[in-house]
């Protein structure tokens, strides 16, 4: 599998290359935002090392770019350690995040534990929450709610099924735009649309639209997928 390691400081490079590549790994380097987004598209990297501290763009505004055109997994290494920065770097798309400094052995851990994930997610044709409450058929487009069918607007669908994939993660309302601008309702600075598409699903699969368990408001951030899953092999 390939790995594309974005970091200014040469000698993290060489220590991590050394180890990933012991493991089988395939690296990629890249030492500035601008020669990592064009590595990004010739390469086709499994997964992204990123640090956020580069010399031209920050790691975060990678992060957000590529998040527009891919889902490929983000492993972000950094020096911030505060709360706040681990949980915007999580908002803006990461899959985890690591501070510095760090032991390359548990760099190697965490990447194989992510490819391990997302190995597990492509596999995944039925997703079942709640003691089978919800229920999402990935391969019919699917959606009932206590083996009754629903149905939801394309764009509904793609809200649920994005945020039923990552349980727990926070979606920012651009986040959630940018997911379904294929379906031609994308436009710069309309960002609370999502709100009535949201509030829309909600009735549809909600029992309680007003006390909802699936899908969550997080005050100040966006939204997240509550519900539990029932299947042990659904990445959470």
């Amino acid at each position: 599998m390939k790995i594309l390691l974005v970091d200014d400081e040469r000698r993290i490079i060489e220590v991590l290359e050394a180890y990933l590549e012991r493991e089988g790994y395939e690296m990629h380097r890249a030492d500035n935002g601008i020669d990592a987004l064009k590595k990004v598209k010739n390469v086709q990297p499994d997964l992204i090392i990123l640090d956020l501290m580069l010399p031209d763009i920050s790691g975060e505004e990678v992060c957000h770019l590529v998040r527009k055109e891919s889902d490929v997994p983000i492993l972000m290494l950094t020096a911030k350690s505060a709360e706040d920065d681990r949980i915007n770097g999580i908002i803006i798309g990461a899959d985890d995040y690591l501070t510095k400094p760090f032991s390359p052995r548990e760099v190697v851990v965490r990447v194989q534990a992510i490819l391990r994930r997302v190995k597990k997610s492509e596999k995944v044709e039925r997703l079942e929450f709640n003691g089978k409450k919800l229920a999402i058929d990935l391969e019919k487009k699917e959606v009932t709610i206590n083996g009754h069918e629903i149905m939801l607007t394309p764009i509904e669908y793609k809200l649920l099924t994005n945020m039923a994939l990552n349980p727990g993660r926070v979606y920012s309302r651009m986040d959630l735009l940018e997911k379904i601008q294929d379906e031609g309702m994308f436009y710069e600075g309309y960002e609370r649309s999502v709100d009535t598409h949201i509030k829309n699903l909600r009735k549809k699969i909600e029992l309680e639209s007003r006390q909802p368990e699936f899908i969550l408001t997080v005050f100040g951030m966006g939204y997240k997928f509550g519900g539990v899953a029932d299947a042990a092999d659904i990445t959470v």
